[in-house]
């Protein structure tokens, strides 16, 4: 099969297309010919090295985490989907930017989602339901969302408001009319934050969500009032410095499930700013390390 491929920690220098071995699924697990994968930047950080003491790869490794594609072999013991069946999903930390993924966690991809969309859903609404599950009930409550407009924080804000929560989300003036188009009510994040805060929401802020791991956590603990009251999906070294929850990536079948079933019904619509050939996989990186990204990154397969 045809893959990205590194075979040494680097920069985007690093990254090729070659022919890879075509992976096998083990038991629970289904093999996906793949139309797309997203780029996040956990992809980046374990291909520069620069998380290889917790997170290490086997080299030569194949980026990426997700991805959405249609099944062509079925693990030992996996039920509930089928051969030709379209399905987004998870893998490993690696192997998703190729023609062949192996999967451990799927659901079915809905109809209304472009395979672009769909390859941008999975680790971006695990990620979010991970952080708002965290935060218990939503329906009534005030969410403040901190860097609203990522692929993260968008799909955090979507789900939100699904739920029945009142999101204000943060974001540079530029992405201020994307994030209303999401749902939220927009502001601008640093100096002033919270009376910007007191003006939008003036009755307070009852829970925050930081997907921006940006080093406002000590700022939004004090929005909050409480540090119990803020969940953090970035900045686990500031976490436990002020006690606030962390909330991580799950590999859930029953989240992506949840995550579907907000496609299905026009709720959740994974927003996507950029595609980008397999050929241009380092571009693809190169776009997602600049920081000025609003909503997901596709390498199209």
């Amino acid at each position: 099969m045809r893959a990205a491929r590194y075979h040494e920690y680097g920069d985007t220098t690093v990254l090729t297309v070659e022919e890879a071995p075509d992976p096998a699924p083990g038991p629970g697990e289904i093999r996906v010919r793949v139309t797309a994968a997203s780029v996040n930047p956990v992809d980046w950080k374990v291909r520069s090295g620069a998380v290889r003491d917790f997170l290490p790869v086997a080299l030569p490794a194949i980026p990426g985490r997700d991805a959405v594609g249609v099944v062509d072999e079925l693990g030992a013991g996996v039920h509930g989907v089928a051969v030709g069946d379209r399905v987004f999903g998870l893998g490993g930390v690696t192997g998703a930017t190729a023609e062949l993924a192996v999967l451990s966690a799927w659901a079915p991809a809905p109809a209304a989602w472009s395979d672009a969309e769909a390859a941008g859903a999975a680790l971006a609404s695990v990620t979010a339901l991970s952080g708002l599950k965290t935060l218990g009930p939503l329906s009534g409550r005030t969410l403040l969302i901190e860097g609203a407009a990522g692929g993260v924080g968008g799909a955090a804000v979507e789900i939100a408001a699904a739920q029945g929560a009142t999101v204000i989300g943060t974001a540079g003036e530029h992405n201020h009319a994307f994030l209303a188009a999401l749902g939220a009510v927009p502001t601008t994040y640093g100096t002033g934050l919270a009376e910007r805060l007191a003006d939008l929401a003036p009755n307070g802020i009852d829970l925050v969500l930081d997907a921006a791991g940006s080093g406002s956590l000590d700022a939004l603990v004090e929005i909050a009032g409480d540090p119990a009251r803020v969940v953090t999906v970035t900045d686990h070294h500031n976490a436990e410095r002020l006690g606030t929850r962390v909330a991580n990536a799950v590999n859930d079948s029953a989240w992506l499930a949840e995550a579907a079933a907000l496609g299905e019904q026009g709720r959740y619509t994974p927003r996507v700013e950029r595609t980008y050939p397999l050929e241009e996989i380092a571009k693809a990186h190169a776009h997602s390390e600049s920081g000025h990204v609003r909503g997901k990154i596709v390498v199209v397969i």
